[in-house]
């Protein structure tokens, strides 16, 4: 195991456990079963490998929770401070048994597993405890996991600023464009982004000319040519202090000339329409309301068709969580949410552009961008 758990983390998922066990209790549900995915190093510290062997936190509502894991991967188990006991199997034994021991009191219950275990162990599951009734885990943890502690909140805020200085780097000209293809630009990025602190990246999007049309754009062999606009979506996770590392997200579209009328019309209309939404992110309005805000400035200029994806996404452990910004998401939004603000304009088969910060809401209410490199159109001529 690895070394001692501060008192700072300890305390953050002492409390996460109780927050959830009490979710847990409201809604009926006897034990939660947390394999692969955000929600277990969110309360274990524990990065599960994606694994055919089975990880599998057994959460109780009564009890003490367990972390049935691979002996050869309990080195890696960071120490939970006695939060949760470790129970290592090896290769002659079925973990499935150790799981179902686990919950003998309660087989006939009421069950939240992850959403992201594997189908195998879900059916091997279902078998074994025939019955069990079964929900997601998100929907005891993702409402919880969507409001951030102020370390989470603290966490997000140097992941931005760290994305801020490499998005300054690429505004200044410190990456050269022009001649060069999308991936060497996309591992550039990435090279940067490690050099600011995270220990991994996630995504560096890099689309210029017609393949800035594309949202997710894979970065490829193309050239970046003059006069393009070239939309750099990078990001990955940083981790403090040894803790679960939070992700940072931001794009910047950056233009190799000057830009023509057109294109500087569409970025004006996309500066102001994520100018507004942003503003209009306070605590109270609904999550579809923000991308209302964003679409509603979008489609006024005429470029409504050209939107075509949601404004916006939760973001903490994971680079896409709850809460999303999209039509019909009511939930509104509290102190503690973190998401992205993201609109974006493409023309098919010619140029595209997105614009986009993370955004906190802070405990007055009021949205607090974590990234605040500039917001312009950037010439990048070389």
């Amino acid at each position: 195991m690895t070394e001692t758990l501060g008192p700072t983390a300890l305390e953050a998922r002492r409390s996460r456990l109780a927050r959830v066990r009490r979710r847990m209790e409201a809604g009926g549900v006897d034990a939660l079963l947390l394999s692969h995915g955000a929600d277990l190093p969110w309360l274990t510290g524990y990065r599960a490998m994606p694994l055919e062997r089975l990880t599998l936190l057994v959460l109780p509502l009564v009890g003490d929770p367990v972390l049935v894991v691979p002996a050869l991967e309990a080195p890696r188990v960071p120490d939970s401070g006695g939060l949760v006991d470790l129970l290592p199997w090896t290769d002659d034994v079925d973990p499935i048994d150790l799981v179902v021991d686990q919950v003998a009191g309660v087989r006939s219950g009421r069950f939240a597993l992850s959403d992201r275990a594997w189908a195998t162990t879900a059916l091997a599951l279902q078998r074994r405890l025939p019955d069990a009734r079964w929900i997601e885990a998100s929907t005891v943890t993702s409402p919880i996991r969507a409001v951030k502690d102020e370390a989470e909140v603290a966490a997000l805020r140097a992941a931005g600023a760290a994305a801020d200085r490499v998005a300054l780097v690429l505004q200044a000209g410190g990456i050269p464009l022009v001649g060069r293809t999308e991936a060497a630009v996309s591992a550039d990025l990435g090279a940067l982004l490690v050099a600011e602190g995270h220990s991994t990246v996630n995504f560096a999007i890099v689309g210029s000319g017609p393949n800035a049309a594309s949202p997710h754009h894979e970065p490829g062999d193309r050239v970046i040519g003059r006069d393009e606009t070239v939309v750099c979506d990078f990001g990955g996770t940083l981790a403090l202090d040894g803790d679960v590392g939070y992700c940072s997200d931001i794009t910047r579209t950056v233009v190799t000339g000057d830009p023509p009328s057109e294109v500087r019309a569409c970025y004006d209309v996309l500066q102001a329409a994520q100018l507004a939404a942003v503003g209009s992110a306070v605590a109270g309005v609904t999550a579809a309301s923000v991308d209302a805000v964003a679409r509603e400035a979008i489609g006024d200029a005429g470029y409504g068709h050209l939107f075509v994806h949601r404004t916006g996404h939760g973001i903490g452990i994971e680079e896409h969580e709850d809460p999303y910004l999209v039509v019909g998401n009511d939930e509104p939004l509290v102190p503690g949410h973190a998401f992205s603000v993201e609109p974006g304009i493409y023309q098919p088969g010619r140029f595209g552009m997105r614009l986009e910060d993370i955004v906190v809401i802070g405990t007055d209410g009021r949205p607090e961008p974590l990234n605040t490199v500039d917001h312009g159109l950037v010439v990048v001529d070389h």
